[in-house]
């Protein structure tokens, strides 16, 4: 809102009389604060609106293989899940650096690095296809359905970038709620209509093909110049990087859970791992509405991100200690409601690392160079961990609950020691 009068000088109710640099910039924040609070509140609804429904695709393709799919093949499912949520990080890494750079100069692009980022990581798949199908008893067709379904997630990331670094956060919105859909829906109907495993990753997959096509419209800005500066790939390795590690880290016990535990097991293992997702992206719109600001630099920022994420994450482990039992319950069945007591500590595991995941933004946006080396470490360690402890389900939950705290603790650590250097 403008507040000058003729000439350019300050005004305070219509009167000529100059008011103090220091007063104007106060009076201009407190005539603002109102609308940008309504604004900033609307955005949040909206972010956090799409983040429900993409959790909530999320939870329900798991939910749909426990009533649909045999204890081992709902395994297989947890596992093929696991692998497209580690195999698209980049397309996470790609927004994250769209977005602070696209903050920092307006109109940056993407273009080529976006594509080529796809590219990589759908042939990182397709040539992985003979030692993870065999490592996790994955039908080769499953694998390289996974290279495609991969790439059309992870380009996505340009166009999600663009709006996040904008702050046009209501289109972002839209289209988060249009990735979801586009990666979920099609593995929804697969299971609905009883196409089993190869059958639902493959609708998956045709469905997911169609992802570029409408961001491409929602992201379209008419009437504007890209800037000169475009994205560079040390930005985008740098924070696909941070980004991998992150949720390599907190998908590794799920992996090595089915890798050492029987397929009853894991089945059962993976139903709790819904618990520890839900705690990790539950708070995910603090981090999405504060990137920007990170990137410019504000402080603030990062102590309410820190406040509002550890807060709900509290909440979280409290809901799961008293209802630990029901949340096992909505998660798997009826089957799995004997897990309830291990409901507080999956909550705890998916509460830190989202505590994590607001550190490695702030690292990215300030420029950190090496903002995922911590949590390398962290992966490391559990993997040692897990295959030392005795191999049953409660241990590999405390290795990977040990792992969290460990992540937590380093992360913080290099946050800190960046911002006194």
């Amino acid at each position: 809102m403008d507040h000058s009068g003729s000439g350019g000088r300050p005004l305070v109710g219509g009167s000529s009389s100059p008011v103090p640099p220091a007063a104007a910039q106060e009076l201009s924040e407190l005539a603002a604060e109102p609308s940008a609070g309504r604004r900033i509140g609307l955005a949040g609804a909206a972010v956090a609106l799409a983040s429900a429904v993409t959790s909530a695709f999320g939870y329900v393709v798991p939910v749909l293989g426990a009533r649909t799919l045999s204890a081992a093949d709902l395994g297989a499912l947890a596992t093929v899940l696991a692998i497209v949520a580690i195999a698209s990080v980049p397309g996470m890494g790609l927004q994250i650096a769209v977005a602070v750079q696209r903050a920092k100069n307006p109109g940056s692009t993407a273009r080529h690095v976006g594509w080529i980022t796809a590219a990589v990581c759908a042939g990182l798949v397709a040539l992985l296809t003979p030692l993870a199908g065999p490592a996790f008893d994955l039908p080769p067709t499953v694998m390289l359905l996974l290279a495609v379904y991969t790439g059309a997630i992870v380009v996505a990331g340009r166009w999600l970038g663009q709006l996040q670094g904008d702050e046009r956060f209501m289109r972002l919105a839209l289209g988060m709620a249009v990735l979801a859909a586009g990666r979920y829906g099609g593995l929804v109907a697969g299971l609905l209509l009883g196409a089993g495993l190869t059958g639902s990753v493959l609708i998956g997959t045709v469905v997911s093909l169609v992802i570029p096509a409408v961001l491409t419209v929602v992201a379209r800005v008419p009437g504007t110049v890209p800037g000169d500066r475009g994205v560079s790939p040390k930005q985008v390795i740098t924070a696909c990087s941070a980004t991998l590690a992150m949720l390599v880290v907190s998908y590794a016990d799920l992996l090595l859970a089915r890798a050492l535990l029987t397929a009853d097991v894991s089945g059962a293992y993976a139903v709790g791992t819904v618990l520890t997702k839900g705690a990790m992206w539950a708070p995910q719109v603090v981090t999405v509405l504060a990137l920007p600001r990170l990137a410019q630099g504000s402080k603030r920022a990062l102590t309410v991100s820190i406040g509002l994420v550890a807060g709900s994450g509290t909440l979280l482990i409290l809901a799961s200690a008293l209802a630990g039992g029901l949340a096992f319950r909505f998660a798997g069945g009826e089957d799995y409601v004997d897990l309830g007591r291990y409901a507080p500590v999956f909550a705890l595991t998916g509460a830190l690392y989202a505590l994590v995941f607001v550190l490695v933004n702030a690292q990215v946006a300030a420029g950190a160079k090496w903002p995922s080396a911590p949590l390398w470490v962290s992966t490391a360690v559990l993997v040692v961990a897990a295959w030392l402890v005795p191999h049953t389900f409660a241990a590999i939950m405390w290795c990977a609950a040990g792992t969290a705290t460990l992540a937590l603790a380093t992360t913080a650590y290099a946050t800190v020691r960046s911002r006194r250097a």
